[in-house]
């Protein structure tokens, strides 16, 4: 278990067994960045003749290890690029670059530019999270444990309160993050709906266990409950698996909170696509699809232990897409939650289907907002890639979304609902809603446009996060391989514009 600790010590006489400063790119070269002042002064002239020697440019992302051979208290030197400049962000990358790179130390100083307390936040996060492994299905001998013991990171104002916030909040959100890449990394035979909902339950325990611990509550409604409300969207997905759906609902209540929160996010622990199957190339990430429920309960353990005077409530909707005989078809009609009927013509759009109900679900709470977090359409990822999410809504909403990325340092852009996807949302000649329409564009914003229909008229954006939910490729910056745990950060971003 590694701890981590600020201090506000010099880098170059710190006693640890690596040290870690940043690097820009300048016009005349590579230049170390803030932070890191002491080790050029103790190298002085050689410096640069080195950096050059080596071919260290300062790129984002590059890392070059050098023995100090004495000019440093520290017996290794590693030099990690920031690119061209210096913010939070670039900052986060690079912290996470170094994790990576530093194995086999038993203690390390992080001396990159921590000047401010968004700066101490980024290194932090970085660090932590750039690190992250899941090693829960590895024998024991297989298990490569190289993260060190200790963790020093170094910020001049170290003793400050805004420094020390901003460095403990860090680590609360990271521990949210990295419980969510947990999740979405387990196996999906190992996380069905019910055994989903166990695993919050436990967490949900945990979290609130003790003396001043947050006070969280959590209902799970199983699938006979579920009817009884006619959850017919939960019911109906879930309807091929020999696992039954559930409904998680998490309420934060904290006295003085003025402003109400609502978080819903799609759970589908696997998605084969159901009765439209999907080809055997697509399912091997579909453990995923259930990356938006995780990340709205984990953001809501991170606010609840920030104890931000927000109200927070939360709806996870659970199921898993499977085939058989029981299976939804293409051309069913499902009553959802509040009684609005819908044509189901893909049953691989599966998830605007739960999303429907727990977004009604969340509704009759009159929360002054909603965010609702799904891995929702293939659409979203043609248009904006694997690493950026798209944000849809009200626009003062998504506004407000879009700002609290930015500060997150997670990639997202707003895209439209049109207005001619109302057309094709009633286009249905049998119900009220049409749930899919095989036209080839716009997909994603018609999906949108659909969970619109059940927001009853509240502020209300849509994060799709489809393609940063899971990285299928190498680690880069603070994003290792498998679930990312994408929107956590923003969420709890978010809340803090409404704690004001």
């Amino acid at each position: 278990m590694t701890s981590y600790t600020l201090r506000s010590a010099s880098p170059a006489k710190t006693h640890t067994d690596a040290v870690v400063v940043g690097v820009v790119q300048d016009t005349k070269g590579a230049e170390i960045a803030p932070g890191g002042e002491d080790v050029a002064k103790a190298y002085g002239r050689k410096l640069r003749p080195l950096l050059s020697t080596l071919g260290v440019t300062g790129k984002a992302g590059e890392v070059v290890k050098v023995p100090t051979a004495g000019a440093l208290t520290s017996p290794l030197l590693v030099l990690v690029g920031l690119g061209k400049q210096v913010d939070p962000s670039a900052v986060r990358r690079a912290a996470g670059a170094a994790a990576r790179a530093v194995t086999n130390a038993a203690s390390v100083a992080v001396a990159l530019p921590a000047d401010t307390p968004e700066l101490v936040r980024a290194v932090t996060e970085g660090y932590e999270l750039g690190g992250y492994t899941f090693t829960a299905y590895l024998h024991e001998s297989k298990k490569d444990d190289t993260a060190p013991g200790e963790v020093v990171v170094l910020a001049p104002s170290a003793r400050k309160k805004d420094t020390i916030a901003a460095f403990e909040e860090a680590r609360i959100v990271s521990r949210a993050v990295a419980g969510t890449r947990d999740w979405v990394n387990t196996p999906p035979g190992d996380l069905t709906p019910p055994k989903f909902a166990d695993a919050v339950a436990a967490a949900t325990k945990q979290l609130t266990k003790g003396r001043g611990a947050p006070k969280v509550g959590i209902r799970v409604l199983d699938e006979n409950e579920l009817a009884e409300l006619g959850c017919g969207g939960i019911l109906g997905v879930g309807a091929g698996s020999s696992a039954p759906p559930r409904l998680v609902e998490l309420t934060y209540s904290p006295k003085g909170a003025t402003q109400h929160l609502a978080l819903v996010g799609k759970g589908i622990t696997f998605d084969s696509g159901g009765l439209t199957i999907k080809p055997a190339q697509s399912m091997g990430e579909m453990k995923s699809d259930m990356a938006g429920a995780a990340a709205v309960v984990q953001a809501t353990f991170a606010i609840a232990e920030l104890g931000l005077p927000v109200k927070v409530t939360t709806y996870a909707p659970m199921a898993e897409n499977m085939v058989s005989g029981s299976a939804t078809r293409p051309g069913d009609v499902l009553s959802m939650y509040g009684g609005r009927t819908v044509e189901v013509l893909n049953t691989d759009a599966e998830g605007r289907l739960v999303l429907a109900d727990a977004l009604v679900r969340a509704t009759e709470q009159k929360p002054d907002v909603i965010l609702d977090v799904a891995t929702l359409t293939g659409h979203m990822v043609v248009a904006l890639g694997d690493r950026v999410a798209g944000v849809l809504g009200s626009d003062e909403v998504v506004d407000q979304v879009l700002a609290a990325a930015d500060s997150a340092g997670e990639a997202m852009w707003p895209m439209p609902i049109p207005e001619a996807m109302t057309e094709r949302i009633n286009s249905s000649k049998i119900a009220d809603l049409a749930q899919h329409d095989w036209v080839r564009w716009g997909g994603g914003l018609f999906a949108a446009a659909f969970l619109r229909e059940f927001t009853a008229g509240l502020p209300w954006a849509h994060l799709d996060i489809a393609g940063p939910s899971f990285n299928s490729g190498s680690a880069w910056g603070h994003t290792t391989a498998g679930g990312t745990g994408v929107a956590v950060a923003t969420l709890v971003d978010y809340a803090r514009t409404l704690a004001g």
